[in-house]
């Protein structure tokens, strides 16, 4: 019997809200489970799930605010764990086994992360939802996704982007001659300073040979494409 493939899914956190500035739909957030669980029932990974918290609270907002920069991040990583619990509720309202982890100790609500433990979880078919950032300030959640998959094993991250069907070479929203790249290496992005994810992310991806699929997660069936391999968006790789 193969071993099973180790992904990491990062989601971001305005996917979860709805189309009625609602920072949390319940709706919107059970149709992303039930795609998360259509990647699960292949039967063949082992999924860990970061989840931004940019539908509750952004840095935009701290600045305006005048908020120092180190309370206004752990202020974002509650959010994320407030996802986290959202999402995990709909998952085990599917009858998917889940366990949410924590780098920010709240024992009522959620483990701690201990790293182990995750992977523990994970070999028991448990999708592992990880919640709370990296646990310091000054990192986002594309470096916890990064740094999650380097400490599990886990061979590619699937960024599934709310809108957005791959890389391109300038925001196609603004410009309608972006073009879109099939395939890029982690220097590239580096080199051509692509928005894929942060620097510090991508430098952590490229340094541990971690493959990025970036894809649109609002077409139907994607994340399960994305996880079997079929291709789809924007693959980075060495």
């Amino acid at each position: 019997m193969e071993p099973k493939r180790r992904i990491i899914i990062k989601l971001s956190g305005e996917a979860l809200a709805g189309t009625d500035n609602m920072a949390i739909d319940p709706l919107q957030v059970r149709e992303i489970a039930k795609e998360i669980k259509s990647a699960y029932d292949l039967g063949d990974l082992e999924i860990g799930i970061i989840v931004g918290g940019g539908n509750i609270w952004r840095g935009k907002m701290a600045s305006e605010m005048g908020m120092e920069r180190s309370s206004a991040d752990y202020m974002g990583m509650i959010a994320t764990i407030m996802n986290a619990l959202a999402l995990q509720n709909a998952l085990e309202a599917l009858g998917v086994e889940t366990r949410t982890m924590t780098s920010l100790n709240i024992p009522q609500v959620a483990e701690p992360y201990i790293r182990r433990k995750a992977i523990s979880n994970l070999e028991k078919d448990r999708i592992v939802i990880f919640g709370g950032g990296t646990g310091n300030p000054y990192f986002s959640t594309d470096t916890t996704s990064a740094l999650r998959a380097a400490e599990l094993g886990a061979e590619v991250i699937l960024m599934a982007k709310n809108g957005t069907d791959g890389v391109y070479d300038k925001d196609p929203r603004k410009h309608s001659d972006a073009v879109k790249y099939e395939s890029l290496s982690h220097q590239q992005v580096l080199e051509y300073g692509l928005e894929v994810m942060d620097s510090t992310a991508s430098a952590l991806c490229k340094d541990n040979n971690i493959e990025i699929l970036v894809f649109d997660m609002n077409v139907k069936g994607n994340i399960r494409k994305a996880a079997s391999g079929i291709k789809i968006g924007t693959k980075i790789h060495q």
